[in-house]
């Protein structure tokens, strides 16, 4: 009997599926004091409320809301700096946990097919702590096992428009406008209450996902969906780098275009050019928000 095909390797923040092994570690080093593990999670919280706390509001509403990505990686920067020098019996536990092979990552997907939601994994452990920047009459953390968590890696990018329509009331066009960067960055969303229109998604789980396939999905998207109107588009292409425009007055084609360029020289694989399209975009982000 052949053995099972391998599992493709997990994209960055994708949460690890459970094994017996996480699940023992979680048990033995984490199992035995939850509501010192949930305390300890709401103190370091704490901390990244009074850090963040002077944010501009999101969506027209005031911190927390919509802040789960940048108080997740505020928290998480702060969990490895305290694990580096443990003190208490939690922080203890978590380096022996982490030395010992366990899962300790942030992690970004879907949950509950509701919203993208960034979070922690701790081998069997769900640790969501920005569980009220959706609902903020919620509690400001959440721990629950892994397999009832709801948290589920976006499959494509109809999987990715179909929650941001959902959670972001957003609408959502082919990128045309920046051809170049359409292989990695192939939707242009408009969503109500945010200051101007973004290409997504610039997050590592998205970039990785559109290299997975070589860039398969992105150019079917790019063919299929609509343009952006003119007066958008016009708006748009006035905050976007010169060089980073399309060159003919055919901006879907160049698009695809790009797409079947960077298949054919493997920039899927190619690390430095993935850099550079991340570093044109963040070069054009600050043009729109000038």
């Amino acid at each position: 009997m052949s053995p099972p095909p391998h599992s493709p390797p997990l994209l960055p923040q994708q949460i690890a599926p459970m094994d017996d092994r996480q699940s023992a570690l979680t048990a033995r080093h984490l199992g035995g004091d939850p509501e010192g593990l949930y305390g300890y999670f709401m103190a370091l919280r704490e901390e990244s409320d009074r850090a963040l706390a002077g944010l501009p509001p999101a969506g027209g509403k005031p911190y927390p809301y919509g802040r789960c990505e940048e108080i997740t990686r505020d928290l998480f920067a702060r969990l490895l700096q305290r694990l580096a020098q443990p003190a208490g019996p939690v922080e203890r536990a978590l380096r022996a946990f982490a030395e010992e092979g366990g899962v300790l990552q942030s992690v970004w997907g879907v949950l509950r097919e509701q919203y993208f939601q960034n979070a922690l994994q701790i081998g069997a452990l769900y640790v969501d702590v920005s569980n009220d920047t959706v609902v903020v009459t919620k509690p400001k953390v959440e721990i629950l096992p892994v397999g009832s968590s709801g948290l589920v890696p976006v499959r494509d990018l109809d999987h990715f428009r179909q929650t941001a329509e959902r959670y972001w009331g957003a609408t959502l066009y082919a990128n045309h406008l920046a051809p170049t960067l359409a292989p990695l960055l192939p939707i242009l969303s408009v969503s109500p209450g945010r200051l101007a229109p973004g290409l997504q998604s610039a997050c590592d789980y998205m970039i990785a996902l559109m290299c997975r396939d070589r860039f398969q999905d992105a150019e079917r998207w790019l063919e299929t969906a609509p343009a952006p109107p003119a007066e958008l588009a016009a708006a748009c292409l006035a905050a976007i780098p010169a060089d980073l425009r399309p060159l003919t007055g055919q901006p879907r084609l160049e698009a695809v275009a790009a797409c079947r360029r960077a298949r054919e020289a493997a920039c899927w694989a190619d690390p430095d050019w993935r850099t550079a399209r991340v570093l044109d975009y963040l070069r054009l982000m600050r043009g729109v928000g000038s």
